[in-house]
């Protein structure tokens, strides 16, 4: 049985990887730069994140910081206008906190995650969130779910990590907390051989905090 449920974010409670790529690429493409997709996602296991592509085409840092504004800017258009629903989210944390404690532990922006919740429900349900502001070395470092961990005050034997990259999953790891690996369409590729479990839906997180999956 599991008593605390360290979600991350993006991918696992809402639908944004595919945007945040597509804001990354359309804002290279704007100085001429293509990024490739299966580079990017490679580039983010090891947290080095959308520009690593961009360096090593030669691009210098001023125009990286110029770009990184614009695909800020792209990224919050799309949190506006696209669909970002992940069918039964609210029904499934409902659910599981009757029977443990939540919170969220992401990589997103602070900005970026309130707008996403402007008007969702899903905050609702977390005892805390800790944003990419809150701790200094971002996954698949272990210090975010080591910083969740001892806000919760919690035994590594008593949490439950929820993610669905392998960033996340090493992060996860490297803290030695037990990560359930939900199935995403656009990070599905990745190295998740080191998962306790793996999921195809939320749903399924029921019957492990419960203690009645293997």
């Amino acid at each position: 049985m599991k008593s605390y449920i360290l979600f991350d974010h993006d991918g696992v409670l809402v639908d944004t990887e595919h945007w945040y790529w597509t804001a990354g690429e359309r804002a290279l493409a704007d100085v001429g730069v293509v990024l490739d997709k299966a580079q990017y996602l490679s580039d983010m296991s090891r947290g080095l994140g959308t520009w690593a592509q961009a360096r090593a085409a030669g691009v210098d840092e001023p125009t990286i910081d110029r770009v990184r504004v614009a695909r800020d800017g792209y990224y919050q258009e799309y949190l506006r206008t696209q669909p970002i629903e992940i069918d039964g989210v609210v029904d499934v944390l409902a659910e599981l906190s009757r029977h443990a404690r939540l919170a969220i532990v992401t990589t997103s922006k602070r900005a970026d995650f309130d707008l996403i919740h402007e008007k969702r429900q899903i905050r609702s349900f977390m005892e805390f969130v800790l944003v990419r502001e809150d701790y200094q070395r971002a996954k698949p470092d272990p210090e975010p779910y080591l910083t969740g961990l001892r806000r919760f005050g919690a035994a590594l034997s008593d949490t439950l990590v929820v993610e669905d990259s392998a960033r996340g999953l090493r992060s996860a790891m490297a803290a030695g907390i037990d990560c359930a690996v939900v199935d995403n369409h656009f990070t599905r590729d990745g190295d998740f051989s080191g998962a306790r479990y793996r999921i195809d839906t939320l749903r399924e997180l029921v019957d492990i905090v419960r203690g009645d999956a293997g």
